[in-house]
């Protein structure tokens, strides 16, 4: 089902508080990476204890943002299963923030940006080690393991750039992504063996005009043209 155009904003404060603790943001990643799981699992998974991931998910539950689901194996019908309940969510702009509600997002987007940094930084090192691996030779054949590391190298999506925009165009520019990324989603059954879980993140902001230049800056200055060398 597609979602509802705009999304769902989420205004209380106590919801946010809950999104903003991050072994809550770790644990909502994790169902969504890798589907259903129960809180002896994600403790394996997060290194935690399950009465904390217990309760980190009753406290996610409270608010919506995972739910009940039916046993994933045999084993663990007698254990209690969790899945990501998704969303397009959305959080209230600046303009509308109160100074606590601030203090929150501040601490919400903190994590979350550290933990997308990790995330990069562990690519980069895996991709970086089957390189390695590949020219010493000792790659396993692609037929037998999926797609080739290089494969998914060569497929990296990365961009930076620069538009001018006004205040609605930009916001255009963002539905206009969220309704590409809803295009591209797919159910479990119809997702290719092939396929991987591909991270996206989009983070466009207006350029906060030049610096002003200092005393000691306008003195050091020459005429000389800055070049970007890249």
């Amino acid at each position: 089902m597609p979602e509802k155009p705009g999304g769902t904003e989420i205004t209380e404060l106590a919801a946010l508080k809950v999104l903003a603790q991050p072994r809550r943001q770790q644990i909502l990643q994790h169902l969504t990476l890798h589907g259903p799981a129960t809180s002896a699992i994600l403790a394996r998974a997060l290194g935690l204890n399950t009465g904390a991931t217990s309760y980190h998910l009753r406290e996610l539950a409270r608010y919506g943002f995972v739910a009940d689901t039916e046993p994933q194996e045999p084993a663990g019908r007698r254990a209690r299963w969790w899945r990501a309940v998704p969303g397009d969510r959305r959080f209230p702009p600046p303009s509308r923030r109160t100074p606590e509600l601030r203090l929150v997002m501040d601490e919400l987007n903190r994590h979350a940006y550290a933990a997308d940094l990790a995330l990069f930084e562990r690519l980069q090192r895996e991709s970086a080690k089957a390189a390695e691996r590949a020219a010493d030779g000792q790659e396993a054949d692609a037929e037998a393991t999926g797609a080739g590391a290089d494969e998914w190298a060569d497929a990296f999506a990365y961009s930076r750039g620069a538009l001018r925009l006004t205040p609605p165009e930009l916001r255009s520019f963002f539905e206009e992504y969220i309704a590409l990324m809803n295009r591209y989603k797919r159910t479990e059954a119809d997702t290719p063996p092939d396929a991987r879980t591909v991270h996206t993140r989009l983070l466009a902001f207006p350029d906060p005009g030049p610096d002003i230049p200092g005393p000691d800056a306008l003195t050091a200055r020459t005429d000389r043209p800055e070049t970007d060398a890249s």
